[in-house]
């Protein structure tokens, strides 16, 4: 199940940051494209520690959740259409991207393809949950996460440049609250929130 884990976490941070250079190819800015990023290949999108260390240091410590991230899909927010307000969509992107393959995996665990309580329907349950994992880690409004993204596309212009003062410090914030356990009292309630929602057992 490590190993299944992992692949299923490869296949939807590689979906999800190629959502988000297709929404921004869509608006206006062609980065992504140029740099060969808009493919569903993983090796373009790898990133050693956050794509394979960390999510198995994860899994080895029996973290409850698994998450990490892949080599960041360029953006160039200046040569979108409106920048400031086409930011929301992209930065949107992956975290519906990983929540309509939730959707869609879900499905088909209703079709009935697999027994209930079969190695099949539980595989296809963990693949649900890392989707809905990684979207609800992404929506959080700590930089870099795209919930950070989404935020400054909807505040103010001063707001917005007070708030990313803190970049700098995203990654040792996120470190430190999962060190205390606090991102998984925020994470874990809304992911069983949106399981029971699409209908898998937690």
């Amino acid at each position: 199940m490590i190993l299944i884990s992992l692949v299923f976490f490869l296949i939807a941070i590689v979906i999800h940051e190629c959502a988000h250079g297709w929404v921004a190819y869509r608006l206006g800015d062609p980065t992504a494209k140029y740099a060969g990023r808009l493919t569903l290949n993983p090796l373009v999108h790898i990133d050693p520690m956050g794509t394979i260390f960390f999510p198995l240091m994860l899994v080895l410590i029996g973290s409850p959740i698994v998450f990490g991230w892949a080599k960041p899909v360029p953006v160039n927010f200046s040569l979108l259409r409106r920048p400031k307000e086409d930011m929301l969509w992209v930065s949107t992107a992956g975290i519906a991207a990983n929540i309509l393959l939730a959707i869609a995996l879900s499905f088909l665990l209703k079709m009935g393809l697999f027994p209930l309580n079969s190695y099949g329907a539980l595989v296809l349950s963990y693949a649900i949950l890392i989707n809905l994992i990684l979207a609800v880690f992404n929506a959080i409004p700590i930089p870099p996460l795209d919930g950070s993204k989404i935020l400054l596309s909807i505040l103010p212009r001063e707001l917005a440049h007070s708030y990313m003062q803190i970049e700098r410090y995203g990654f040792l914030i996120l470190i430190g609250l999962l060190w205390l356990g606090l991102l998984d009292r925020v994470i874990w309630p809304v992911v069983l929130f949106l399981g029971g929602i699409l209908g898998i057992s937690i």
